[in-house]
């Protein structure tokens, strides 16, 4: 992507349509942002050795036009019906509820995920990247300046289907697109809360989503039965890929359980403990199938091909990968450290 000029100017492009759409004081110039965002997203997905890449940009663009369209449709409504102001009346209510619904759908969230596990299988690791993380930065900042305090059925279904839905794939990209949905559901029940958590939340997911699409694209990983065939020259990164699994999970001795332990810490205080516990039960379903990866791994009888795989091995790379690997394993333990000392 560094090589072409073109692919820079889209990603520039999709930059602006973001910042455009966070910094915006208006729902008009917000649903320019998010236009600008998919029509230079598009570009980006569309990959020549990759066949699949051009009905999962052509899915993309349907669901995020279809989207894109209920929001303004909502937004000209809500103008024509309240002259022009944006003091949402609880009578208006039905207002708020059409743009949460578009916001939504582009996000990903459960019961609007139908697009988001196909999408994510027909692109490369880098755009999987990109979609996971970035992408959803606009439309949950637009989320976030909603009344939400009603919407604990989009939080448990988001939790069930990434849950449930993660556990009959054999597919990395699938899985990955499961637990995005997953962590969404988790993002907006931090969102009940505050801004600063779910940011929080949302920076600590990119980052454990960083560490494993780094390494996943570094050796060409696409499906599970590639990880178990991977012959590893050094037990290390053997286990911290598992470990990292396990840290996106949430798994306490990780940094991935901190924001976690947070929401479930502000679920207590504001006594929605019904849906807390639901939330930690699908959790562990979602455990669960990172563990089924990890499980035969750390085990002591665990196959290993003589393959060689050394031409892959890049220290440079490497190195980047176990420092950001050192971060996500040990962070809760220095952070905690720290905590005390200071």
């Amino acid at each position: 992507m560094l090589n072409n000029s073109s692919k820079m100017l889209f990603m520039m492009a999709l930059i602006s349509g973001t910042l455009l759409t966070i910094s915006s004081n208006s729902w008009l110039s917000a649903w320019m942002g998010l236009e600008i965002n998919l029509l230079s997203f598009i570009p980006l997905m569309i990959d020549t050795n990759n066949l699949m890449s051009n009905e999962a940009a052509l899915k993309y663009f349907l669901v995020q036009a279809i989207a894109s369209s209920i929001l303004l449709f909502s937004i000209i409504l809500s103008m024509l019906k309240l002259n022009f102001t944006f003091q949402m009346s609880f009578q208006y209510n039905y207002f708020i509820y059409m743009i949460l619904s578009s916001l939504l759908l582009k996000s990903g969230a459960a019961p609007f995920h139908f697009w988001f596990p196909g999408v994510m299988e027909g692109l490369s690791w880098l755009n999987n990247l990109i979609l996971m993380t970035w992408q959803k930065i606009a439309p949950m900042m637009l989320i976030s300046y909603l009344v939400i305090d009603k919407i604990a059925f989009i939080i448990m279904m988001s939790i069930m289907i990434g849950s449930l839905g993660g556990l009959n794939q054999t597919s990395l990209r699938k899985i990955m697109a499961f637990s995005s949905i997953n962590h969404l559901g988790w993002m907006l029940a931090a969102m009940m809360s505050n801004e600063t958590l779910w940011m929080l939340y949302f920076m600590m997911y990119s980052f454990l989503s960083l560490v494993l699409v780094y390494f996943f694209n570094l050796f060409k990983l696409y499906h599970m039965n590639q990880m178990f065939n991977l012959f590893f020259n050094s037990k290390t990164i053997k286990y911290t890929l598992f470990m990292n699994l396990l840290s996106l999970g949430g798994l306490p001795p990780f940094i991935g359980f901190i924001p976690k332990w947070m929401v479930i810490q502000y679920l207590v205080m504001s006594n929605h403990l019904f849906m807390l516990a639901f939330m930690v039960l699908m959790t562990l379903v979602t455990l669960y199938f990172y563990l089924r990866m990890s499980y035969s791994a750390f085990m002591m009888n665990y196959y290993e091909s003589n393959w060689p795989m050394s031409n892959k091995m890049n220290n440079f790379h490497m190195n980047i990968y176990l420092q950001m690997s050192f971060i996500s394993l040990l962070g809760l333990p220095l952070i905690s450290s720290l905590y005390f000392i200071f």
